[in-house]
C-alpha cells in the first residue's frame, strides 16, 4: 500500500513531468568561485608570502652578499652534512618502507595492526621527544652509551646520532605511501608469477616493483624533503657543534640568533629552493602516475 501511495503521488502530483535531478558535482558559480578564492588566499598567506619574504630578505644586500653567506665554510659544512644525512636515511627508510608495506599488504599475521601502529608512531610523537629518547638510550648514564664509547663509537653529538634521529622522524613516509597502494593491488599478480615458476626476488623485481614505482618515488620525495628540513630531533642529539653536527636548519637558527639576518635567510633560501624542487617533482610524478593509471597496463 505504501508503494502504491508513493507511486500515486509521483504519478498524479507531477503528471507528464520528469523528475529534475541536480548534479552533485556542480555548484552555483558564486559558491564555486568563493571557495576557490578562499583556497588561493590561504595558499598566498601561508605559502607564497613566506617564500617571497625569504628570497627578498636573502637578496636585500645583493647577490654577492648572499653568495658569500652560502659559501661560508660553516654553511658549506651544514649543506654537506644535510645531504649526507639524507643520502643515508632515505635509502634505509626506502628499504624499510618497502619491506613493511610488503608484509602488511601481502600477508596475514599476528601483530599486523601493532606494526601499523608502530609505523604511525613518529607522526604522533614530537621530534624533540624522539631526540630525548636517543639521549636516554645513548647518553653517558645509559647502558649502551659507555659500551659504544669503549668501542670507539660515538652516537650522540656526532653524525650517527643525527642520522638516527632523522631516520626515526622520516621512516613512516615511504611505508605510508605504499601500504594502501599495495593493498589495493592485491596479491593476484604475485601469485600468478609464483605459479609460473618465478622466484621471490624475480616476483618482486618484475611484478611488484613496476606496480609500485610511482608510489615509491612519491614516498622517497616526501621522505627526502622531511629529512633535509628536520630540526627538532636533530637539535637535541647534535650538540650544535659548528662544522661537525650542524645541519642547514640548525645553521639558519644559529645565524638568526646572532642577528646575521641576511646570511640566515640566504641559507634558508636554499631550503626553500629544495622545497620548491620537491613540489615540482611531486607534481610531475602525480601527473605521470595519473596518465599511466588512466591508460592502463595494456596501453
Amino acid at each position: 500500500m505504501t508503494d502504491s501511495l508513493f507511486l500515486g503521488v509521483g504519478h498524479h502530483g507531477r503528471a507528464g513531468h520528469a523528475p529534475r535531478f541536480r548534479d552533485p558535482t556542480i555548484e552555483h558559480p558564486l559558491a564555486r568561485w568563493t571557495l576557490i578564492a578562499v583556497a588561493l588566499a590561504f595558499l598566498a598567506l601561508v605559502l607564497f608570502l613566506p617564500l617571497i619574504a625569504v628570497f627578498s630578505e636573502a637578496l636585500r644586500r645583493g647577490w654577492q652578499v648572499a653568495f658569500e653567506a652560502i659559501s661560508d665554510p660553516d654553511a658549506l659544512s651544514a649543506v654537506r652534512l644535510t645531504l649526507l644525512v639524507a643520502a643515508i636515511a632515505v635509502p634505509l627508510n626506502c628499504i624499510f618502507g618497502v619491506a613493511a608495506a610488503w608484509a602488511i599488504a601481502k600477508f596475514e599475521f599476528k601483530g599486523k595492526s601493532f606494526l601499523i601502529t608502530l609505523i604511525d608512531l613518529p607522526f604522533s610523537v614530537s621530534p624533540v621527544i624522539a631526540g630525548l629518547v636517543y639521549i636516554l638510550l645513548f647518553g653517558s648514564g645509559s647502558f649502551l652509551g659507555p659500551v659504544l664509547n669503549s668501542w670507539g663509537l660515538q652516537v650522540l653529538f656526532a653524525v650517527p646520532g643525527v642520522v638516527l634521529a632523522t631516520m626515526f622522524v622520516t621512516f613512516p613516509f615511504v611505508a605510508r605511501e605504499l601500504v594502501p597502494l599495495m593493498q589495493a593491488q592485491g596479491t593476484g599478480d604475485e601469485e600468478a608469477a609464483i605459479s609460473l615458476g618465478a622466484s621471490g626476488w624475480q616476483t618482486f623485481r618484475y611484478v611488484t616493483l613496476p606496480n609500485i614505482k610511482w608510489g615509491l618515488l612519491y614516498g622517497v620525495l616526501l621522505c627526502n624533503a622531511r629529512a633535509m628540513g628536520e630540526f627538532g630531533a636533530v637539535s637535541v642529539v647534535s650538540g650544535r657543534l659548528r662544522g661537525e653536527t650542524i645541519t642547514m636548519p640548525l645553521h639558519v637558527e644559529i645565524l638568526y640568533n646572532e642577528y646575521n639576518f641576511v646570511a640566515a635567510f640566504a641559507v634558508a633560501s636554499l631550503l626553500a629552493l629544495l622545497a620548491l624542487i620537491t613540489l615540482v617533482l611531486k607534481a610531475l610524478l602525480e601527473r605521470v602516475y595519473g596518465r599511466d593509471h588512466a591508460t592502463g597496463p595494456g596501453h
